[in-house]
């Protein structure tokens, strides 16, 4: 049986309450694609019910903490040491569209360093959990990361730069170079739950450019806990400041690197 510390319990609490309303939501989302309008109104009032939840709930149980929020920007707390960092609806184009894949993320900071993250996947009850020093999960489930060692057996997944958003020839680049290099690449449209596959060894590394720290604040503990390494694409570990992240095992990791640090010239 899992040991787990109240601190991540009161994470997954409040990441499952969340999601119960989220679910719910989403069942309406299909009666809304006639209108693009309705529907975006709609996600909109479903991500700002999803964080008010679970900002109450978290800041319920330690309300000193402070705040990072996907809509409602930074709030500081009287602890000045923690921090939360949440999205409430990680994959929120995939919700707006119908696509069940799509995830509540919920990282927590002590001194700029991310010591537990929970990545939650509603539709399929999928609970990934991390603690720093404590292993990562999925559900009761010990992750580690894969095992493969080389890039032409790995399945990458990354995000695509897309209406308008800088970077999208450098974009191209790597994902030729990607192409001609590996066993596959899987754009999914959720970095949280893209890391948390990397984790669960599901993937061998993703990448992506221009990401929010909510996006991969909590898949940064995931996978550096199931066996893996994270970085930006210059090795350091400034993720959450630059918004450039490459996840993978030890073995793909370097050669990750190595291949996007080519493309990019």
């Amino acid at each position: 049986m899992i040991v787990r510390s109240p601190i991540l319990n009161v994470m997954m609490n409040a990441a499952r309450k969340a999601g119960r309303g989220m679910v719910r939501d989403f069942g309406e989302v299909e009666k809304l694609q006639v209108s693009m309008k309705g529907t975006s109104d709609f996600v909109s009032s479903a991500d700002l019910k999803a964080e008010k939840t679970l900002r109450q709930d978290l800041s319920k149980a330690r309300p000193a903490f402070g705040f990072l929020l996907e809509e409602g920007g930074e709030v500081v707390g009287d602890d000045k040491s923690h921090r939360w960092i949440i999205d409430p609806i990680d994959g929120t184009t995939n919700f707006i569209h119908g696509i069940p894949h799509f995830a509540v993320s919920i990282g927590l900071e002590r001194d700029g360093e991310i010591i537990a993250g929970v990545i939650y996947e509603p539709i399929s009850d999928s609970m990934f959990h991390a603690e720093k020093g404590a292993g990562a999960f999925l559900n009761e489930w010990r992750l580690r990361v894969s095992a493969r060692r080389d890039l032409n057996e790995a399945v990458l997944a990354t995000g695509i730069p897309h209406r308008g958003r800088p970077g999208q020839k450098t974009f191209i680049k790597e994902l030729t170079a990607a192409m001609e290099q590996t066993a596959g690449i899987r754009r999914f449209g959720s970095a949280a739950l893209d890391m948390a596959y990397v984790a669960a060894g599901r993937c061998e590394g993703f990448w992506e450019s221009g990401l929010k720290p909510w996006d991969i604040a909590a898949g940064v503990v995931l996978v550096k806990e199931a066996g893996g390494y994270v970085s930006d694409f210059t090795g350091r570990s400034t993720m959450l400041d630059s918004g450039d992240v490459v996840a993978a095992n030890d073995k793909i990791h370097p050669k990750l690197l190595s291949m996007l640090r080519e493309a990019r010239g």
